[in-house]
């Protein structure tokens, strides 16, 4: 056995830190085009101020608006990890044809797009939603029914920009969900948001 392999835990503490960080799924549109034209900059913008506070993105591994936040992350130096509809590498290219880019991990479901969904929402610890078409507002109602903190990033197209009268007239109150137009305004409230969620555990 190696010197390295004898090491304990404590002893490498660089490989193994006890506090998780907190995961954000960037939940958005994969067809850019109907997107507010300001959308790409705040939602690179988003990624990279997600990955300088130390926490990891988490994405569906498709275009659009998740492939900026990823490319913003990882200009910053983050980790990413996409949650893919596919049943593998191959599938996720040639059949979804989906890109790679900008990811260090990539789960492969072979759930299809709506089984993906409720994978991504539920693999992060809030779900921050950015333009968006029908999906994202799948991924938008599955977050909402665990009750997991969300931000909306406002004036970004789509159906970010209808979520406010969406739940307004829904009648089941806002929930754990908060707007804000400027990126690092609103990870600072979702940030709050989940940290009052785990005020009460002893990690």
């Amino acid at each position: 056995m190696s010197t390295a392999t004898k090491k304990s835990f404590a002893e490498v503490p660089e490989l193994f830190s006890k506090t998780l960080k907190y995961k954000i799924c960037i939940s958005g549109s994969a067809e850019s085009g109907i997107c507010a034209p300001d959308a790409l900059e705040r939602t690179i913008q988003l990624g990279r101020f997600i990955a300088e506070r130390g926490m990891v993105l988490v994405t569906g591994a498709t275009t659009g608006t998740p492939l900026w936040a990823a490319k913003g992350a990882k200009e910053a130096g983050g980790v990413v990890i996409g949650i893919s509809p596919a049943s593998s590498k191959i599938h996720h290219v040639k059949t979804y044809r989906l890109p790679v880019d900008y990811h260090d991990l990539i789960i492969y479901t072979g759930f299809g797009y709506s089984g993906r969904n409720l994978l991504l929402t539920r693999s992060a610890d809030a779900v921050i939603t950015i333009c968006g078409r029908i999906g994202t507002m799948n991924e938008f109602t599955d977050a909402f029914e665990d009750e997991k903190p969300q931000g909306v990033l406002a004036d970004t197209g789509g159906t970010a920009d209808m979520l406010d009268e969406f739940l307004d007239k829904a009648h089941r109150g806002y929930g754990k969900v908060v707007f804000d137009r400027d990126p690092g305004a609103l990870l600072d409230k979702v940030e709050a948001l989940i940290k009052a969620e785990e005020k009460d555990l002893d990690l």
